[in-house]
């Protein structure tokens, strides 16, 4: 097994054990004791099994170490430590958590691509998924939404009035509402470079779908 291979294994084991701390300080948050080192514990796991991410990719490319194992176990190790880190601070009681719709909205988004890719695979025998500028922004939006929650960081809250409606706006709801945005969107990309290599596909004189 190569260097980069156990670096991404590391780092998928790293998800569970970050999810327990996670876990634990918010069952304190709960009731009323907070560990602020199993806070910190979350953070540094998270931080250690991110920035492997980027280790792992350039040690297989700078010692030619890219294998099949790795094409199938890193994206695996990237969507699960994403997926997760959402998720678990979504209901894990601590001050400040994920709302419920951007949970439900990531989650989705993945499904439906994974879906999609599916389903392209099996109607034309084969599928094109080009990462988009901004799939990679909504990527990087969403690791600093997660980053900023775990600090709990929340420097202001105003009360907003639009009309007839109050918004209670949080410092913490920035970063959710960006990265939300972009997920979002680039979601419906996807979904575009799914349909144009369908019609393509039923449609062979039809326009290249990877020139749009």
């Amino acid at each position: 097994m190569t260097t980069a291979n156990k670096i991404t294994i590391t780092r998928i084991l790293m998800i569970p054990v970050f999810v327990m701390m996670a876990i634990y300080y918010g069952r304190g948050v709960q009731r009323g004791e907070p560990q602020e080192w199993q806070r910190w514990s979350a953070i540094a796991i998270f931080v250690m099994a991110a920035a492997s991410d980027g280790l792992d990719g350039y040690i297989a490319r700078r010692f030619n170490q890219r294998s099949r194992l790795g094409v199938v176990l890193d994206p695996i190790a990237d969507k699960g430590l994403l997926l997760t880190g959402i998720i678990t601070l979504s209901v894990s009681n601590w001050a400040y958590e994920f709302p419920a719709w951007f949970a439900v909205l990531v989650v989705a988004r993945d499904a439906v691509i994974v879906i999609g890719t599916l389903t392209l695979h099996f109607l034309n025998g084969s599928v094109h998924v080009r990462p988009s500028w901004m799939g990679k922004t909504a990527t990087a939006m969403q690791m600093v939404a997660i980053g900023v929650y775990m600090l709990q960081y929340n420097p202001f809250q105003k009360n907003l009035t639009v009309g007839r409606f109050q918004f209670d706006v949080h410092f913490l709801d920035i970063p959710v509402w960006l990265a939300g945005m972009f997920t979002l969107v680039s979601g419906i990309g996807y979904v575009a470079q799914g349909v144009a290599q369908l019609h393509h596909h039923g449609h062979p004189d039809a326009k290249d779908p990877h020139e749009f």
